[in-house]
């Protein structure tokens, strides 16, 4: 179970705001394109260490994020597509985000942890490497399960697979701890849960996928 599963009752929040951006004439790719810019945004915050700033516009990156299906939905155009751009976006996001934290030149691990012979920096983005790499990871292994397997059945332009609800931590819990962290100040723990549980994560899902297929 994650929050994903809940995904439906978020965007039925979000419908007036759909129709707003429906009353400007704004495409679903279009607000793609805005969550993308808003997220590029926040890694450059984030670069500069303005946390909290960055935190903000990472929430609007996400709110796009769920916006833009809804206006699909509601105006008929939804495509392929759409949903293919939708995905490269949202990973785009997600690890030009957590780069712009390796970027920023915070310690991570240097302060709690001394190895000899390792550079303390090398130690820090190495955590952010694994962050990256949980999250990608994360998502990677629904399309091969969809290609390999063939999960064809849609649900509002999205296909729909038992994979949705299952590894205890995926994007929206990503996003989360983004913004507790950049919000707080406890941006170095928030990455550090982020590199670890995105892993676990992944692995999760791996062993459903051996155990069901």
């Amino acid at each position: 179970m994650n929050i994903t599963a809940l995904r439906p009752k978020f965007i039925g929040c979000l419908e007036p705001v759909a129709d707003i951006f429906i009353k400007l004439r704004l495409t679903p790719n279009m607000i793609s394109v805005m969550s993308l810019i808003a997220g590029l945004i926040t890694a450059y915050l984030f670069f500069r260490q303005f946390f909290a700033l960055g935190a903000l516009f990472l929430i609007l990156s996400a709110l796009l994020d769920l916006v833009d299906g809804t206006v699909a939905r509601k105006t008929g155009n939804e495509s392929k597509f759409g949903a293919v751009f939708d995905w490269v976006v949202d990973k785009y996001v997600d690890s030009i985000v957590i780069l712009g934290i390796g970027l920023s030149g915070i310690a991570i691990i240097s302060p709690y942890i001394t190895l000899s012979g390792i550079n303390g920096y090398i130690l820090d983005f190495a955590v952010v490497a694994l962050a990256i790499i949980g999250s990608l990871m994360n998502t990677f292994i629904k399309p091969v399960t969809y290609a390999e397997v063939g999960f064809e059945k849609r649900e509002d332009g999205k296909i729909d697979d038992p994979l949705e609800r299952v590894g205890f931590f995926g994007r929206p819990e990503t996003i989360i701890f983004l913004v507790l962290g950049g919000l707080s100040g406890l941006i170095v723990p928030a990455i550090v849960i982020i590199a670890l549980c995105t892993n676990l994560s992944a692995f999760q899902r791996v062993i459903y996928l051996y155990r069901h297929l």
